[in-house]
């Protein structure tokens, strides 16, 4: 996700830029010219007439901000946390005994099977940096490593599969004169 709260700009953000529409409804009022205000306020003029025009039609209450775009979260506060204690409980204590990982696929399920409530894996993914889980690496390599075949590997046979790099050739960067 590109942004924390998925929108781009924090609550502080939103409320400077209500700042910014507010204070050119009040350039309005006092009849200051489109090009000045815009000038003043340092934004496009553009911008400029769509909030006169949304001043004029709807009122100032239609400059105020909606807030942060897109859902709402389905798993309340609440719910969320009641998740966390089970996710904390592992996933041998809901069904999964083969391994002690919770992947979004699981968690997925887990909360399907908890609140009926249906989520993509992506969905799941977004919920849980939400909430504070990040992808985890194991703290540890493996047992079964072995150090020793890895670096064979990579001396002897990678060297026979690797593809070979771009032969040398006499060549020209200019597209109509060949070398």
């Amino acid at each position: 996700m590109r942004y924390a709260d998925g929108g781009g700009l924090t609550a502080e953000q939103r409320k400077r830029r209500e700042g910014v529409r507010m204070r050119a409804v009040d350039l309005f009022e006092e009849g200051m010219k489109v090009p000045c205000i815009a000038r003043e306020l340092r934004v496009s003029e553009k911008s400029v007439y769509q909030w006169r025009r949304a001043g004029k039609t709807r009122g100032r209450e239609a400059l105020r901000s909606q807030g942060p775009p897109g859902y709402d979260c389905r798993l309340r506060p609440h719910l969320q946390a009641r998740l966390a204690a089970w996710l904390d409980e592992g996933p041998a204590a809901h069904g999964w005994a083969d391994d002690q990982v919770w992947t979004a696929a699981r968690v997925r399920t887990l909360i399907g099977r908890k609140f009926h409530i249906s989520y993509s894996v992506s969905g799941v993914t977004r919920l849980m940096h939400r909430m504070g889980y990040s992808v985890q690496m194991p703290a540890r390599p493996a047992a079964e490593r072995d150090e020793d075949a890895i670096t064979a590997w990579r001396e002897a046979t990678w060297q026979e599969v690797k593809p070979s790099g771009r032969r040398p050739a006499r060549s020209s960067a200019s597209k109509t004169k060949r070398a």
